[in-house]
């Protein structure tokens, strides 16, 4: 359950193991011992959740954790009208991305009575109709006690499969998190590099390797953004709470490098891509993108209707894990060309999602495609 806001994007690791006697969906747990019947379980695959923030203030990281994600659970309080601005955006969020798999959790059906648990429900489908979670399975949970956890699980493995990836590509990486180890005080000869975590779109990332982080540095200089790709060495490897060799797609890394470690405190280097040196897609100080807008702008209780993107104004563009500001420097029909406050790293085909202000908020009205 969550409690009040949560500023940055949290995540950890599960293993979801399977016992061979019990039936669907009581065979499912987070246990190697089943819970009903005592029998040894087969690991079936480890999971990282990433838990995006709910409150709709924090759209922009919310969509950051989307862009590294293979599937979504959407969960909705059943103690409360469905929809809140906050799921709107979060569907929104999962058009935007691309992403096709995921499961709806009807939550804290341990609050509310049999009445309302189905007219919830009804809420819920009727949300959904005409949109990627048309037809995704509704699992009414009690997380607070464990309810149909076993049938949540089911549902994971037969909604969210393993994507397949070709480990042969250019490895590359999405930072989401980055930090410094060290405590203060800590003299010079013993400080450790900075470390980075994120999750593997492609490839491959071993011990020793050499990596490019970019667009790296970012600034001014006379006025004018400029960016200055930063280039290190994987000293380490951490997946699923241990050490590692190399680490491939899926799931959520930390990397340890021999990068000064006040580049990385605080989540310095979120929105960074790494990679191989000079594999990696160009930095952008603009971007020309096709603009799919929405009828309504997300995250208002009044719906308010999206007006088409005009010359000179500002957006937000949330490309990747990488947040920024685009000033409209030019627009035929519905493509536009946007000047970048920071620059990205994005090649040709990435989704970015597109925010604009109203009424002193950041709001969704919609996505480009970067040509």
């Amino acid at each position: 359950m969550k409690r009040g806001i949560t500023i940055k994007l949290g995540y950890a690791d599960a293993a979801i193991y399977k016992c061979p006697k019990c039936k669907s969906p009581q065979c499912y747990s987070t246990e190697p011992t089943c819970p009903h019947c005592g029998s040894p379980c087969k690991f079936v695959r480890t999971v990282s959740f990433v838990d995006a923030p709910g409150h709709e203030a924090l759209m922009a990281t919310m969509l950051s954790g989307a862009a590294v994600m293979d599937g979504a659970i959407l969960v909705i309080s059943a103690d409360e009208p469905c929809p809140q601005p906050q799921t709107r955006e979060h569907l929104a969020a999962i058009e935007i991305v691309g992403m096709k798999n995921l499961v709806v959790v009807q939550n804290k059906i341990d609050i509310v009575n049999e009445d309302r648990a189905l007219e919830s429900y009804q809420e819920i489908v009727k949300f959904v109709k005409g949109t990627v979670a048309e037809g995704a399975p509704i699992i009414p949970v009690s997380a607070q006690h464990s309810v149909n956890i076993d049938t949540l699980l089911q549902a994971m493995e037969e909604q969210i499969p393993t994507p397949k990836r070709d480990p042969t590509k250019p490895p590359r990486m999405h930072i989401v998190r980055s930090f410094d180890i060290n405590r203060p005080g800590t003299s010079a000869k013993d400080l450790t590099g900075g470390v980075i975590g994120g999750t593997i779109i492609q490839g491959t990332f071993k011990a020793g390797d050499e990596i490019e982080i970019r667009p790296g540095v970012r600034g001014e200089k006379h006025g004018k953004p400029f960016a200055e790709s930063l280039f290190t060495e994987i000293t380490s490897l951490h997946a699923g709470g241990k050490s590692v060799k190399d680490a491939r797609c899926g799931g959520l890394i930390g990397v340890g490098t021999l990068l000064d470690p006040s580049l990385t405190k605080a989540d310095g280097l979120i929105g960074n891509l790494v990679g191989k040196p000079d594999m990696l897609p160009p930095t952008r100080y603009e971007v020309t993108s096709d603009i799919h807008l929405f009828e309504r702008a997300v995250g208002t209780k009044e719906l308010i209707q999206v007006d088409k993107v005009r010359m000179g104004e500002h957006l937000l563009l949330d490309v990747g894990t990488s947040i920024t500001l685009g000033s409209v420097v030019s627009v035929k029909k519905d493509t536009a060309t946007l000047q970048l406050r920071r620059p990205v790293c994005a090649e040709e085909g990435f989704r970015a999602a597109i925010s604009r202000k109203i009424a002193a908020r950041w709001r969704l009205i919609g996505y480009g495609i970067i040509k």
